[in-house]
């Protein structure tokens, strides 16, 4: 099926959530809370004990499928703040794909930081998450810190070197330095308007990279297909086939949807 990219106008407007876990357990914590805001990419997370409901509504709220979320407690506290909660199917998880994607630079980071026995995870996940949104998006064109708070990061390890830009910022008297934070915030709204046009042509680089290799095909109401059953990569049987018998296409809709 071909990709059709979904972009974001607004930082902080649309929130992706998902839980990570299980993991050993570390200071009593044995799964992470994950928020990524679809925009900026700016990420939040935290160590929980559980993945249920209560730890939802006690912290945070928009995103992904499953009983623990999909419940009374949480549409109460969604409804309460106007939330508009859109869950992602559970067979094709490639609809919460952002949110997957960070999970695993999430993981990627913590397994240089911890110790053999990973049983110190959680108290590397403030590093974790500052290494993250201080690091160069190649989608975006620029630092996850630069699109939220309008100026570049300047790292210790560059103030203790004596970087020549990050000292330069350093030495500013207190009415150039004003002056010039009141300059990077008049130009946030174009700072956001540039990492739209760089998402923009990043996704159609990676959706004509992706939809060239699809074979096209012609479906028609009323002819006659096999449906293939995903359920069968995780349970292998030598002789069961992976095409269920067929079924008539009854309607078809834009971007490659069918109705059996």
């Amino acid at each position: 099926m071909p990709q059709q990219p979904i972009l974001f106008c607004e930082v902080f407007d649309v929130w992706g959530i998902d839980f990570i876990g299980l993991f050993p357990i570390s200071n009593g914590y044995s799964y992470i809370l994950l928020v990524v805001d679809y925009m900026s990419r700016w990420v939040e997370a935290m160590a929980t004990k559980t993945n249920d409901a209560k730890v939802w509504c006690a912290e945070i709220s928009d995103q992904q499928p499953g009983s623990h979320i999909c419940n009374r407690a949480m549409s109460s506290l969604l409804e309460k703040y106007g939330v508009v909660h859109q869950v992602s199917i559970t067979y094709h998880p490639q609809t919460n794909g952002q949110t997957k994607v960070f999970n695993r630079e999430i993981k990627k980071i913590l397994q240089k930081l911890t110790n053999l026995g990973q049983k110190d995870w959680s108290c590397h996940l403030e590093d974790t998450l500052w290494a993250h949104r201080t690091t160069y998006q190649t989608p975006l064109g620029m630092s996850p810190y630069q699109i939220v708070f309008g100026k570049v990061c300047h790292l210790p390890i560059e103030l203790e070197h004596r970087a020549y830009w990050a000292v330069k910022k350093c030495n500013m008297a207190y009415d150039q330095a004003r002056e010039e934070r009141k300059l990077q915030l008049q130009e946030l709204e174009e700072l956001h308007l540039e990492v739209y046009e760089n998402s923009r042509i990043y996704k159609q680089r990676v959706k004509q990279f992706h939809d060239h290799r699809i074979l096209r095909k012609e479906f028609q109401v009323g002819k006659k297909v096999l449906l293939f059953n995903s359920r069968l990569k995780l349970i292998a049987g030598k002789l069961l086939s992976r095409w269920d018998d067929p079924f008539i296409i009854t309607k078809i809709f834009p971007y490659g949807a069918i109705e059996l």
